[in-house]
């Protein structure tokens, strides 16, 4: 694949540009359906122990309820490129959101653990649609137009989501049946259903007649190779750890099926592989997924220690937990309307860095914290920490497709979701074998050990920060 594209025929980029207010209007929608997949996916992390105990069930057992979801997801990313292609992007975000909101009820009303596993694994599907799709059909409804306020908006639920989750999923479970943790999703859905009817651009299958070829051998080999090595990070944290069967069979089945997808994928026959990761080789797109790989890592590896302190350290219960992390929603919520402007003046890589660097310092009081420190002052730094979190996505995503053709924006979508996707479970398996292997030192050290480790992920990450796009000079 020729990798160097002429001017004309990649995105265009319009950093300081303002959105128009059709495309306004699109986000609207685009963020009121997302919203809830997102929300979804880290409210029940929250609601393991409860659900054990109102199903009758393990923790080991009820713990497929995530892990299922997460599988799922990671099966339907690549399809949604190829599926747009074949119906278009309306049709599928409305298809999406509707199996999404049919999984939700059923979740709601399942009868045992077996149920709502199967259910969650249903719902985890249309929520690997819903993602990508949010991305690719937010740069169509732009004109192609990407900037960093189009991405500061796009990616304001994937940042929020693990922060707001929490929270609501404490106060439901705290006054309400844990249905509800399904059943809120459900007018969330309606309304994106409707603002998306009303409000999202009409388009037609890429594909003459609206056929598309599925690269099933292509799939075939993605789908259970993401599924495999995720499914092992999951279990790494396990009794056994890396040598254990149910973490190395997965992990090394994922990996091998991946390499075999690379060389299928890489091949120069002129066909269309289920995802293009020959589009990697240009550098903003190829930069764009290595820091969106760590950016997952170093988020999702806070954001699964942080719940856990509050709980198992201070000894709060869930709802106690999703109010302390307030703060840090407040600060990624405040970087939306900063790093916008930032990124225009300092370019990508400067942003990013600086992010990085934030977000890691402000963790360290938590690696110093014990079951007893202020907790004022570690809202204080949970704000500065929300800021710098906040800050790493949207240099990234607004690079990602500057050197790419409209035709290829669903490859590049699925390109840096799968990244992401991954990274998030890479890091949470570090911190999560990290806390278990330091018990035996007493929970306060091994909540020290496991946040040092956060923070080492989070400043390893300003490396391939490095790679991304400087400021150009007529924007400094």
């Amino acid at each position: 694949m020729n990798t160097s594209l002429n001017v004309d025929e990649t995105m265009a980029q319009t950093p300081g540009a303002s959105l128009s207010p059709q495309t306004r209007a699109a986000l609207l929608a685009l963020l009121v359906g997302g919203i809830a997949a997102i929300l979804d996916s880290t409210m029940v992390t929250l609601a393991i122990h409860t659900l054990a105990v109102k199903l009758h069930s393990t923790a080991g057992t009820i713990q497929w309820v995530t892990t299922g979801f997460l599988l799922a997801m990671a099966v339907a990313i690549p399809v949604t490129g190829w599926a747009e292609r074949r119906w278009g992007g309306k049709r599928v975000w409305t298809a999406a959101l509707t199996l999404f909101a049919l999984a939700s009820v059923l979740c709601a009303v399942a009868w045992n653990d077996a149920a709502l596993i199967g259910f969650r694994a249903l719902q985890g599907f249309g929520a690997g649609l819903i993602f990508p799709l949010m991305q690719t059909l937010a740069v169509r409804a732009a004109g192609g137009r990407v900037g960093s306020r189009l991405m500061a908006a796009v990616s304001l639920p994937i940042a929020l989501g693990p922060i707001l989750g929490p929270v609501i999923g404490g106060v439901i479970l705290n006054w309400l049946s844990w249905r509800w943790l399904f059943l809120v999703n459900v007018p969330l859905i309606a309304a994106g259903l409707l603002l998306a009817w009303r409000f999202l651009p009409g388009d037609r299958p890429a594909s003459p007649a609206g056929r598309a070829r599925l690269d099933w051998i292509g799939l075939a080999l993605l789908a259970p190779a993401l599924a495999g090595i995720l499914l092992g990070l999951s279990q790494l944290s396990e009794d056994g750890g890396a040598g254990h069967a149910g973490v190395l069979v997965p992990l090394l089945t994922g990996a091998g099926l991946l390499i075999a997808f690379v060389a299928w994928a890489a091949r120069p026959d002129g066909r269309q592989p289920i995802v293009d990761i020959r589009l990697l080789r240009l550098r903003s797109l190829g930069s764009a997924s290595t820091v969106l790989f760590t950016a997952g890592a170093a988020m999702y590896a806070g954001m699964f220690l942080l719940p856990l302190y509050y709980q198992q350290l201070r000894g709060g219960s869930v709802l106690d937990a999703g109010l302390l992390l307030i703060p840090q929603g407040v600060g990624a919520l405040a970087s939306r309307f900063l790093v916008g402007g930032l990124v225009d003046r300092f370019g990508a890589r400067a942003v990013t860095v600086a992010g990085f660097l934030l977000a890691a310092v402000a963790t360290v009081p938590f690696a110093l914290a014990g079951p007893h420190t202020d907790p004022w002052w570690l809202g204080a730094v949970l704000l500065v920490r929300g800021l710098g979190i906040g800050a790493v996505l949207i240099p990234p995503m607004s690079v990602a497709y500057q050197d790419a053709r409209p035709a290829d924006v669903p490859h590049a979508t699925m390109n840096t979701r799968i990244a992401q996707q991954v990274g998030a479970s890479f890091g949470t398996a570090i911190v999560a074998v990290a806390l278990q292997s330091l018990l035996g030192h007493g929970a306060t050290a091994a909540f020290h050990g496991a946040f040092w480790w956060a923070i080492g992920i989070t400043v390893a990450a300003v490396v391939p920060a490095l790679a991304l796009p400087a400021a150009e000079p007529a924007n400094r």
